[in-house]
């Protein structure tokens, strides 16, 4: 069988919208051999295009001698063009399979793949990224990735209607976003550089005139830890809002996440059916626990956690055994949360910083932010950093800053969540670690 190009065929119909109402109507797909089997007098190809599978059913003996020669060099993963006739049958899942008519292929691929693309014979997750655009052709990963597309769709739709512009922000910068020792270096002509780990200096700025923005994009941190929860490139949902405090934010992340639950169970009910998968909705509003009544909890299931000290992952994965969905933890310790965190007015040993937790998973970090430039400047000092780094930003302080507050959600955790997935590589198309950077 010669390869051939598509020429004047043009697709009809991808895969999915092919139904049982279109009985005997001519179309013409695209698409890959997922699997091919043979019986006796009949051949089964199974179809894939980025929507689903279809069967394309060859009866040896009624259909053209082309056909037929041109099917029996098929193997799995080879690109092919099928002009045929739907038919209802009660043999397949969907009720419906495809009479070939014409057959071309596009396109060939090796013989003994590196995974198995039916989904079959499980495969390792370093084997999975090793062959990762492979990967991403079977049915359990491309759910996982659809069901991300939704989720993310539905923030914007959600942060559009709400008044919210979509901003784009430098990833080369010249000083430390949050003044964090994790920070890739960049030659950046004959200065240093920095990727960006957030957008959160910008954001802020941001609200001395658009007031309302938000960004996605990917941000970087040269993150030691190496767990089934961090990367080192990673997409970021960030929010920031002019005249608002960490409440307004808070109740704005709920709806937002309410609104991504209830969104993703109505478009991607077969998404999640594929991968075994369901999940309740939450309801509003979510439980709000301040860091001490956390740590009293925690006392009370024998992890004692001095005051002020940071919350581990094994003490959540105890208070996730308490709260098993989502829940907010407020009023942490001013000097656990980042420089430009508000402290509070009333007792500045605290701030007005917040995380939002599913389970033991830090989802979002968030809060009210600084808005006056030596209040700022005195949090820097306290931090160990050098406030002349921060000049550009420092000086726009001098022109008006609003008071104001914003957050961040992790996408591809909040997807771990959404699609029940343990390791967080298997949510990012290309995961970058502190081990992989290939392919």
């Amino acid at each position: 069988m010669n390869m051939d190009c598509i020429g004047d065929w043009v697709r009809t119909h991808s895969i999915d919208k092919v139904s049982q109402e279109m009985d005997m109507q001519s179309v013409t797909l695209f698409g890959w051999v997922q699997e091919i089997r043979n019986l006796g007098g009949i051949r089964f190809i199974i179809l894939q295009d980025s929507t689903g599978t279809i069967q394309i059913t060859i009866l040896k003996k009624h259909v053209a001698p082309e056909i037929l020669q041109n099917s029996n060099f098929l193997q799995k993963r080879f690109s092919i063009a099928v002009k045929g006739t739907v038919k209802k049958t009660n043999m397949t899942t969907r009720g419906i399979e495809i009479i070939p008519t014409q057959i071309k292929l596009l396109n060939t691929a090796i013989e003994q793949l590196p995974i198995d693309i039916t989904g079959k014979t499980p495969a390792n997750i370093e084997a999975r990224l090793d062959a990762r655009a492979l990967d991403l052709t079977t049915e359990k990963t491309l759910a996982v990735f659809k069901i991300q597309h939704t989720a993310l769709q539905a923030i914007r739709d959600f942060l559009f209607e709400k008044g919210y512009l979509e901003v784009h922000t430098p990833r080369i910068i010249g000083s430390a976003t949050e003044g964090g020792a994790e920070l890739f270096n960049v030659k950046y002509f004959d200065q240093t550089a920095y990727l960006a780990q957030s957008p959160q200096l910008y954001k802020e700025q941001l609200t001395m005139s658009l007031e309302k923005v938000f960004e996605v994009g990917p941000f970087f941190r040269a993150e030691e830890s190496h767990t089934r929860r961090h990367l080192s490139e990673f997409t970021s949902i960030d929010i920031e809002q002019a005249f608002a405090n960490a409440d307004d934010v808070m109740t704005l992340l709920e709806q937002v996440i309410h609104y991504v639950f209830v969104t993703v169970k109505e478009k991607c009910a077969n998404e999640l059916c594929t991968l075994k998968y369901n999940f309740e909705t939450p309801q509003l509003p979510f439980k709000r626990l301040t860091y001490t009544e956390v740590l009293n909890s925690l006392k009370e299931r024998g992890v004692d956690i001095p005051w002020g000290e940071d919350i581990s992952t094994e003490a959540f994965r105890e208070l996730g055994k308490l709260y098993p969905f989502f829940y907010f933890v407020t009023d942490w310790p001013s000097k656990a949360k980042t420089f430009y965190i508000k402290p509070r007015k009333d007792n500045p040993e605290i701030c007005e910083g917040f995380d939002l937790m599913w389970r033991y998973i830090e989802l979002v970090s968030g809060g009210t932010r600084i808005e006056h430039k030596d209040q700022l400047i005195d949090r820097m000092q306290e931090k160990g950093l050098n406030p002349e780094s921060f000049k550009y930003h420092l000086q726009t302080f001098d022109w008006g800053m609003p008071p104001h507050a914003g957050w961040a959600i992790g996408l591809e955790r909040l997807t771990m969540i959404l699609t029940g997935r343990k390791n967080i590589r298997e949510v990012t198309l290309y995961p970058r670690d502190r081990v992989r950077l290939l392919p």
